[in-house]
C-alpha cells in the first residue's frame, strides 16, 4: 500500500478529491481485510494476482513508518512486472480495472486525509487461513510449511551461537529445499497453477534470504552463512515425505474454485 507519509503533506492540503493522478496506485497495492474477503471467495480477485508476505517477515508500516516483523500475514495485490505498480491499474487511461470491486484500503486511502486509512490499516487483516481453511489438504499443506519454513525458526537458527557455521549453513539448507520442493509439488502432482505460489507460501526463501535482515547474535557469521548458501543450494534434492505428497492429490487446480481460474492481470 502507498507510503501514507509520502502523500500526506501540505501539497495535497488543497485537494479535497480524487484527482485520478495514479500516484497511490503506482506506490503498491493494498493489503486485504476480512472485509475483501468475498472478493476471493468470488473469484472477482484471483489468488494469482496476490502475493503473501508471511508472518514473521519484515515489512513496512505504512503508519508508523518503520521496518517491522508481521504478526499475521499480509496478502497484498501483485505489482505489474515486478514493480510496485498495481496489477489493476490502467496507466494509459490512469484508472483502476476493478474499481467498483476495490479492496477496503483503496476505498478508505483518500491522499488528502489519511485519518481512515490509518485507522483500518493495520485492523482485520485478512489472512491465508480465512481463505484456505475449509479446503481439505491445502491449508493442511500450508501450514504445514510455515512451520517448517517459518521466519521465526529462521531467525532462530540463525542466532544459535553454540553452532558452528556448517551446522547454520545445513539447518537454512533444509529449510530452503523444503520451500522450493514444495512448490514444485503442488504444481507437478497437485496440478496448481503457478501463479498462486506466492500466495499460497510467500515468495520464495530463496529470494528472501538474500535480503533478510534480521540482527543475530553473532552477525558476521549469519552474512557469511547466507552468503555461502546463495551459491550452494541444489535444485535437484531428495523427495519431500511422501505423506505431504499424498495430502496433496487429495487436492486438486478445482479446490481453489474461481479464485484459481485465470483473469484480469496481475503483477
Amino acid at each position: 500500500m502507498t507510503n501514507l507519509k509520502s502523500i500526506n503533506t501540505k501539497q495535497n492540503a488543497h485537494i479535497t478529491e480524487c484527482m485520478r493522478c495514479g500516484i497511490c496506485c503506482k506506490k503498491g497495492g493494498p493489503s486485504f481485510h476480512l472485509a475483501d474477503k468475498h472478493l476471493i471467495d468470488e473469484g472477482i480477485i484471483l489468488t494469482k494476482y496476490l502475493f503473501t508476505i508471511r508472518k514473521g517477515e519484515l515489512a513496512y508500516d505504512n503508519v508508523r513508518h518503520e521496518l517491522l516483523p508481521l504478526s499475521s500475514d499480509l496478502i497484498k495485490i501483485k505489482g505489474k512486472n515486478n514493480s510496485n505498480i498495481c496489477i489493476f491499474f490502467n496507466e494509459s487511461e490512469k484508472k483502476c480495472e476493478i474499481y467498483n470491486n476495490r479492496p477496503t484500503e483503496c476505498k478508505a486511502l483518500k491522499c488528502w486525509d489519511t485519518r481512515e486509512i490509518e485507522q483500518i490499516y493495520s485492523k482485520n487483516r485478512l489472512t491465508r487461513k480465512d481463505l484456505l481453511f475449509d479446503i481439505e489438504g491445502l491449508w493442511e499443506l500450508v501450514k504445514d510449511h510455515q512451520a517448517r519454513c517459518s521466519y521465526e525458526k529462521i531467525k532462530k537458527t540463525l542466532q544459535l551461537q553454540d553452532n558452528s557455521k556448517n551446522a547454520i549453513q545445513k539447518e537454512i539448507r533444509q529449510i530452503i529445499r523444503y520451500d522450493t520442493e514444495i512448490r514444485h509439488l503442488v504444481v507437478k502432482k497437485g496440478g496448481m497453477d503457478s501463479k498462486i505460489l506466492d500466495f499460497l507460501f510467500g515468495q520464495p526463501l530463496a529470494v528472501k534470504l538474500k535480503s533478510f535482515t534480521y540482527s543475530s547474535g553473532n552477525s558476521s557469521s549469519t552474512k557469511s552463512s547466507i552468503s555461502s548458501m546463495d551459491s550452494s543450494i541444489s535444485s535437484k534434492t531428495s523427495e519431500i515425505d511422501s505423506s505431504i505428497g499424498s495430502s496433496m492429490g487429495s487436492s486438486s487446480d478445482s479446490t481453489m474454485g474461481s479464485s484459481t481460474g485465470s483473469n484480469s492481470s496481475g503483477g
